[in-house]
């Protein structure tokens, strides 16, 4: 399985959970998936009074500079963590 493959499974595997992650675990992952996805986070910081959006805006602009690929295994091994731990 390429590591697009295995990216994409984890992608959908973490939606079978059962229980949810803390919110920090819910923005790392988050931050993971689009740092993957996207690359670097080149998007205007979200308003003060919008938490939840700067939150993830937040999260995701850490992993600045990450490889896409280097942030696929890191969400790879970060989705068994959780799934051991939550489904």
């Amino acid at each position: 399985m390429s590591l697009d493959e295995e990216f994409n499974a984890a992608a959908e595997r973490i939606k079978t959970m059962t229980k949810r992650p803390t919110d920090e675990e819910f923005l790392e992952l988050y931050a993971l998936f689009k740092q993957a996805s996207m690359g670097d986070n080149n998007t205007s910081k979200p308003g003060l009074f919008d938490l939840k959006a700067k939150a993830k805006w937040e999260w995701w602009n850490k992993q600045k500079g990450k490889a896409q690929d280097q942030a696929k295994k890191e969400y790879i091994a970060f989705v068994e963590r959780l799934m051991s731990k939550y489904a």
